[in-house]
């Protein structure tokens, strides 16, 4: 399941907000009171007993060793581990949750491009911001992180109907962990994937090769700090004439015909 990120959730939230105080207003359009009306009412709490279930079990058969833990209502439940545990969370999720099912792993990089946009975009022109700006500090998505590089992966029970992802933070001088296959034999490709696009090894691996790339190739393209040439060798999309397909028809209609 993709992380949404926070900010997108909050904007979402106050749309929300902002959409139930005007239909409150009715048609007076006393949207002051209204907004005092919600404001004034406690918030309630949305609840996920299934996901809290889940996340009881684990803390009871890893106790300290989950670093942090979220729950999205109805969405799902992170938890996060040290790379020491990756696999010991995993077969707890296996053997105490019934999760047999192996959904996916991949790998992610928080830190913010040292590039910032490469190109400007449509939107910088729109917003008058076509120049670079300094990168972002680094921040992590649900259960947070202390180094660059995570480690993730979500198994579920298709008995229990219960899910979990599980993270962990690889080191960022020799980022590696060890590797899921002894567990679920399903691992074998993404753990390929995440090494090739993102460097990290995957300690008891038997079959560590490329399946995009040359095997002569340098870097990792899915890093932050992998510079995309192409975006400098061409204008980005967007902000450039684009010649029409062959048979779009762009000509402007006779008078008579625009509606």
């Amino acid at each position: 399941m993709t992380e949404i990120p926070e900010h997108l959730l909050a904007k979402a939230k106050a749309a929300r907000e902002k959409a139930a105080a005007a239909k409150a207003s009715g048609p007076s359009g006393d949207a002051p009171a209204a907004a005092a009306a919600t404001a004034a009412e406690p918030e309630v709490r949305e609840t996920d007993e299934s996901a809290e279930a889940t996340l009881a079990i684990l803390i009871e058969h890893l106790g300290d060793a989950i670093v942090a833990s979220h729950i999205e209502p109805h969405r799902g439940l992170w938890i996060r581990v040290a790379a020491a545990d990756w696999i010991r969370a995993f077969t707890v999720a296996r053997d105490a949750l019934d999760c047999q099912f192996f959904d996916w792993l991949s790998a992610i990089d928080w830190m913010p491009s040292p590039y910032g946009r490469e190109l400007e975009s449509e939107q910088d022109l729109a917003l008058g911001n076509a120049e670079r700006r300094e990168p972002d500090a680094m921040s992590w998505g649900y259960t947070g992180g202390v180094t660059r590089l995570q480690v993730i992966g979500r198994v579920h029970s298709v008995t229990r109907h219960v899910g979990v992802m599980i993270k962990a933070d690889v080191a960022d001088d020799d980022p590696r962990i060890e590797s899921l296959i002894p567990l679920y034999s399903g691992a074998n490709w993404h753990e390929r994937e995440a090494w090739e696009m993102f460097g990290i090894a995957f300690d008891g691996h038997p079959d560590v090769r490329h399946i995009y790339l040359p095997g002569d190739f340098e870097g990792y393209p899915l890093r932050k700090d992998y510079p995309l040439l192409a975006r400098r060798l061409k204008p980005w999309p967007g902000i450039v004439d684009v010649e029409a397909m062959p048979g779009d028809d762009s000509t402007t209609p006779p008078e008579e015909d625009v509606a």
